[in-house]
């Protein structure tokens, strides 16, 4: 640049920009200056900052900072000596690329235009440069329709309509058969389209014209896909703000057989195998391999058509990946035999071959332990316990397309993302089936079990934004002819209409009609000794909820240590149980009830003990009776309904017994038993009469036992207290199935657990109930097993009197969905049907917090909770067994306050596991939050 004072540096040079400064450059544009300074070959350029972005976001006459132009011109001036071209000239013309880049990298989210300072002038430069008048209008065209679309918002049927009809004219297939006689007319017509939807002809001045894109990539940034990309993968302002514009010479792939343009990784995206992955097309330029436009070739195809060039490009592989110590994402240009690498990111992966690529980078030593676990999002491992379609299964495809990103996915078809997003939300399953997808479909994307196309590969838009959101997608399947119109899709002779139903295998490429059955994902060599590493490392024990043996089995199977929460609850609900329960639950006295209890022992002791068999040798924490019994009977409507049918029937049974009757006297007493034919009864009356007495205590016992607000009732802790023989019940259960385990030398550690406490009386009022039946074990068998008592934290007051509660609990155990809803005051089902969304999107609240951990409210009782629990009892043990026990951001908070186990459902076992390694290698020193002496002043005292 020139020696000019200013005030602010909008711009930076490709030779002058911190490579590390993505905040300011993006990472486009910060990769852009440190390949350049690597001394990799990227065609000359400058980066606009966020920082110029944002000021033009926040200005109210859309205008750039005043003196951004002045630096793009300077910026300009150094690119041109560069390049020897001049920027506008007539007759060697320099022409550069618009593209987008913030921080986070957001395939295809934002815009990008190509060949800018094409004009009437400049174009016939270009061709009289190149020799090569089919070249020059390819480009023309290709600059009218890109600046059309993305920086005067020209809806790109516009131009399609009359690129179609040209070629149909022309009788001409594919684009590349087009003559430049056909794409100077095409230029033409797509001249004029501009001129007709915007009033003004299309503009000529080539700084004009940059100045017009580089506003239209700023606008992008609060484009409606970008914000919702954004929103979907919880991208903050804190994580990218704004987006910076690049500005880079343009290199053309579309110069003749001798250039090439294309898209590659360094390792494979869908496997992790190391080895370059990738699609290229010759004579072609960027867009046509990313938007799916032609089906491209596979990388390895380029030896046989360009040796050298196949040679330099695993260099360059090489390189980028030692440097970045990163699997990358690169674009690529051959001109006329020289090879360009235009960017470079890290790459975005499916969870098989990140978990791959993590060990194997850490075993090639490009990686350590610590990189190789932190590189991974933990929620990204959810993809690998997806089901995949059964091999047994006898299904014949229907189609065969590329296998873009793996898994199955069932669902119906719908042919635009609009559709797809409403009847996504709706509840139904969608596939979303398109020619080809484009950035803008993106909220259709998110709506979607799976995405088809029909044009595209492997690094298309459709391909890489599925493999990011880890859905399976099938891309390229050009046996499916699609007619969006029609919404209709052909296969030969079958069509699929909008609504059928139809699989994709992303793993093979198949297309099938109907659903197919699947069977569950397997657990990898490599992400066994990926989460063996964070199993070293994490401090937090991670254990799942189960309420069964085979759920018990499930859990280990993700590695879970133990079980954090066993609802006996789910074994009530059997349906085999369900008429002992509710014997229960309807007696009248405690000597009836004593009897269904009598029923009830056996079979939870056999549940007990079946879970602790296979749990062992690792800890069970059972969970008490926590719902309101109200819960295990049929609604009062339910039972009024029933009810009036039993009496209708009952004055049916009895007319037909009045029937039978009558029709006996009609019987000749001589005729033979094959003459007469009796008339039987339908039902017995008695038996009827005996169900409606049955409804009728059931239909009474509802009755008394409603409730205004049931979850804040008659429930938990206090359901014991009132009726304490049923948690004796449960409490027998458990210690005689642990001592019949412990007879047998199998190592059980049960561990009690009680609900909705909000008073250590009430704690200690069922701690006497464990101590008599504990005594009277000991006298009958002579021994008791050991056990841990302790008691669930999910009430705001057991928060404050956590000091209290640690003298009788040996263990607390955080129920974070109960302790949300008190917390907040919200019903969970009230909340997230009706205001709770709108919350969200307003900013009233940034999380849903019964999915992430509210860390300014709960987690505030949570920390006050666990230190004041710890000071009273140091060796107390503190969980949590809510649903935000498998939220990895919220494992993070449990881990800071000094929680030592997380509790998740058994698929989110592995999550877990990675986001506690993650948890210890990340966190600071914990610092403990109630420590005041005026606080605990405040807050102790009597019950």
């Amino acid at each position: 640049m020139n020696d000019t004072v200013i005030d602010k540096i909008w711009a930076f040079g490709f030779n002058e920009g911190d490579g590390k400064d993505k905040k300011l450059l993006g990472g486009k544009g910060a990769n852009l200056c440190e390949m350049t300074q690597l001394g990799l070959n990227v065609p000359p350029g400058f980066v606009i900052t966020t920082e110029a972005c944002l000021d033009y976001l926040d200005s109210d006459d859309d205008a750039l900072p005043s003196d951004l132009m002045d630096q793009v011109r300077q910026q300009m001036q150094e690119v041109e000596s560069l390049t020897g071209k001049k920027f506008g000239d007539p007759e060697d013309p320099l022409l550069v690329s618009v593209r987008s880049g913030s921080a986070m990298s957001m395939p295809g989210m934002m815009d990008t235009i190509l060949n800018l300072g094409l004009n009437s002038e400049t174009l016939q430069g270009e061709i009289r440069q190149t020799g090569d008048e089919r070249f020059g209008y390819d480009s023309y065209r290709r600059f009218i329709q890109l600046f059309g679309k993305v920086a005067l918002d020209i809806d790109d049927e516009e131009f399609d309509k009359e690129f179609d009809a040209v070629k149909e004219k022309a009788n001409v297939s594919e684009d590349v058969g087009l003559s430049a006689d056909n794409l100077k007319e095409i230029s033409e017509r797509f001249l004029h389209v501009v001129s007709e939807q915007t009033g003004r002809p299309f503009p000529e001045d080539p700084y004009e014209q940059l100045e017009i894109a580089v506003k239209a990539v700023f606008n992008s940034w609060m484009g409606k896909r970008a914000v919702d990309y954004r929103r979907e993968f919880h991208i903050t302002p804190d994580m990218a703000h704004g987006t910076a514009v690049n500005i880079c010479t343009m290199v053309f792939g579309n110069r003749g057989d001798d250039s090439a343009t294309g898209v590659a990784f360094t390792r494979n995206p869908g496997t992790g195998e190391n080895k370059l992955f990738g699609e290229y097309l010759i004579n072609a330029q960027g867009e046509d391999v990313v938007a799916g436009i032609r089906t491209p070739k596979p990388i390895d195809k380029l030896a046989g058509e360009m040796p050298e060039m196949a040679r330099q490009l695993e260099e360059l592989r090489q390189k980028l990946e030692e440097h970045y110590c990163e699997v990358q994402d690169f674009e690529f240009t051959i001109e006329r035999g020289t090879l360009y690498c235009l960017q470079t990111r890290n790459g975005k992966m499916n969870a098989v071959a990140m978990v791959r690529t993590s060990v194997e980078m850490e075993q090639e030593k490009l990686i350590d332990k610590k990189q190789a676990l932190l590189r991974i999002e933990p929620d990204l491992l959810e993809q690998m316990l997806y089901p995949r379609l059964d091999p047994e299964a006898q299904a014949v495809s229907l189609a065969q397309g590329l296998p873009a990103s793996p898994g199955a996915a069932t669902g119906i078809a719908v042919f635009d993302a609009d559709r797809a997003e409403v009847r996504g939300k709706s509840g139904e399953r969608v596939i979303l089936l398109r020619e080809e997808t484009k950035p803008e479909d993106i909220h259709g994307f998110f709506a979607s079990q799976g995405i088809l196309t029909s044009r595209g590969g492997k690094t298309s838009h459709a391909a890489v934004v599925a493999r990011g959101m880890g859905k399976p997608c099938v891309a390229g399947a050009e046996g499916i002819e699609v007619d969006v119109n029609l919404r209709i899709a052909s296969v030969g002779d079958t069509t699929i209409h909008e609504g059928d139903m139809i699989t994709l295998d992303g793993s093979t490429g198949k297309v099938y009609l109907g659903e197919v059955a699947t069977i569950e994902a397997e657990v990898t060599a490599e992400l066994s000794i990926l989460l063996k590493w964070a199993d070293e490392i994490a401090r937090l024990t991670v254990m799942a909820n189960a309420d069964t043996a085979l759920d018990g089995r499930d859990a280990l199977k993700y590695g879970a240590r133990g079980i954090g929460l066993c609802r006996t609850e789910r074994m009530f609900n059997d349906p085999s149980r369900l008429p002992v329960v509710i014997e229960m639950i309807v007696a009248e006295t405690l000597e009836e009830r004593q009897v269904a209890l009598e029923k009830l022992l056996p079979m939870q002791r056999s549940d007990f003990k079946e879970l602790f068999e296979v749990m062992s040798p690792y800890p069970v924490t059972i969970r008490l009776l926590d719902p309101p019994i109200h819960e295990f009977l049929p609604s009062e409507n339910q039972l009024v309904r029933e009810l009036e049918q039993l009496k209708q029937l009952k004055q049916t049974v009895v007319g037909m017994d009045v029937l039978v009757g009558t029709m006996s006297l009609l019987v000749d007493p001589l005729a033979t038993n094959d003459e007469a034919e009796p008339v039987h009864s339908l039902a017995d009356a008695h038996m009827v009469e005996e169900a409606i007495s049955k409804k009728e205590s059931m239909l009474k016992k509802v009755r008394s036992l409603y409730e205004t607000n049931p979850m804040l009732g008659h429930r938990g802790v206090r359901l014991g207290i009132t009726f304490p023989e049923i948690y004796s019940m449960q409490i027998r259960a458990i210690l005689e199935a642990a001592a019949e385990c412990e007879k047998k030398g199998i190592e059980v550690h049960p561990k009690i657990k009680v609900p909705q406490v909000c008073t250590a009386q009430e704690l200690l009022s069922v701690k006497r109930l464990v101590d008599d039946i504990k005594a009277e074990l000991k006298e009958r068998l002579g021994q008791t097993p050991g056990f841990q008592f302790g008691t669930m934290i999910e009430v705001v007051r057991s928060c404050m009197r956590a000091d209290s509660l640690a003298e009788e609990a040996e263990f607390f155990s955080f129920g974070t969905n109960d302790l949300t809803q008190a917390t907040f005051s919200f019903s969970r089902e009230d909340a997230e049907n009706k205001f709770l969304p709108m919350y969200n999107e307003s900013g009233i609240l940034q999380d849903n917090p019964f999915e992430v951990l509210d860390e300014k409210g709960v987690g505030k009782l949570m920390a006050l909770a666990v230190d004041w629990g710890k000071k009273t009892r140091p060796d107390l043990l503190v969980g949590i067994c809510g649903e935000h026990g498998g939220h990895p951001a919220s494992i993070n908070f449990c881990h800071n306050i000094g929680l030592d186990y997380i509790s998740c459902s058994a698929p989110r076992v592995p999550v877990a596991r990675l986001a506690a390694a993650q948890a210890a290698l990340s966190s600071a020193p914990r610092v403990p939050v109630a420590r005041l002496a005026a606080a605990q002043a405040a807050l102790s005292g009597e019950e």
